[in-house]
């Protein structure tokens, strides 16, 4: 046993980079809502990107070390604090056997990723050692024993986290933009409404004429965002469901996913259209820009190798 669950805080889950290939099945691709602060907190630890870790949501959990554990929280702001001493996200820290662990709450962003060195175990379910559900209470976090010297970012990668309001998030015309005013939709403001989780935000906003028409239910994935019976807008987030019969006005391009993932209720957003060549120019160079930093980190820690960062 490695780190024993006192409470499990509010939505915590063991993730990796999910069920990307299990769509075909109605799986949700599921795994970490905002990977890149996963993949650099894995990096900071020695780790491959994908590598199991803890997804702490607005409040973490208290955790108890059972033998020494090393470890980082990457991602939102959380407070932490070990048993003697305030700790500090992005930066690397050591726990003793017996030692707690405490992650509060953060008052910005939503998400951070507890990464250890060499990963948590868990199950093989197709394909993925996603969590099928929430860490409970007493539960037992088993990762190898690990002790790490103190390591941080020489500045800020906060690339996911909310930078102004509203939040803009660049989109591609959806299969059924043809229904809306699309420039309608581009100059609202919306704001993120509380019932919003890993399954999609909920937004509100004036809402938006709905067509008369129906349709016949047609495949979706993280990023679409439908409008519903009520002229409200749902963007679907990565553990949405894999077909669904609203309209799908827009589509939020995949350099921009990892935001949704930060977005907290009453933040606010607005979308901006782009075109299909942007947006594939934007993805790759993301993903070159986190894949840089992942080596940079790598080779840092002394770890062999260059990281290449998993397609979604």
């Amino acid at each position: 046993m490695s780190l024993r669950v006192i409470q499990p805080g509010f939505q915590s889950w063991l993730v990796d980079w999910g069920r990307r290939s299990h769509r075909s099945l109605g799986m949700p691709v599921g795994g970490a809502a905002d990977r890149w602060s996963m993949a650099l907190g894995n990096a900071l630890v020695g780790n491959p990107p994908d590598a199991v870790a803890l997804e702490l949501t607005l409040a973490g959990p208290t955790l108890r070390a059972e033998k020494h554990v090393a470890g980082v929280v990457m991602g939102a702001p959380f407070d932490l604090h070990g048993d003697s001493t305030d700790l500090m996200t992005g930066k690397t820290f050591n726990l003793r056997p017996g030692e707690l662990l405490h992650i509060r709450g953060t008052r910005r962003g939503v998400r951070a990723y507890l990464c250890v060195p060499g990963g948590f175990e868990a199950p093989l379910i197709l394909g993925s050692r996603s969590a099928l559900e929430p860490l409970r209470g007493d539960e037992l976090l088993e990762c190898p024993e690990s002790r790490l010297p103190i390591r941080r970012l020489a500045e800020p990668l906060e690339a996911s986290l909310p930078t102004q309001q509203p939040q803009p998030l660049r989109v591609l015309p959806g299969g059924q933009a043809d229904w809306f005013d699309l420039s309608r939709f581009c100059s609202q403001i919306f704001s993120i409404r509380p019932e919003s989780n890993r399954m999609g935000l909920r937004l509100r906003s004036d809402p938006l004429p709905r067509p008369t028409r129906e349709m016949v239910s047609e495949p979706v994935c993280p990023g679409t965002v439908q409008v519903t019976n009520d002229g409200q807008c749902i963007v679907l987030g990565i553990d949405g469901q894999t077909i669904g019969g609203y309209p799908k006005i827009a589509h939020v391009i995949r350099a921009d996913l990892d935001r949704l993932g930060q977005l907290r209720p009453d933040d606010t957003v607005c979308f901006v259209e782009t075109t299909w060549e942007a947006a594939e120019m934007a993805r790759r160079t993301e993903k070159s820009r986190l894949e840089q930093w992942c080596t940079r980190l790598a080779i840092a820690a002394d770890c062999s190798g260059i990281f290449s960062i998993p397609s979604v």
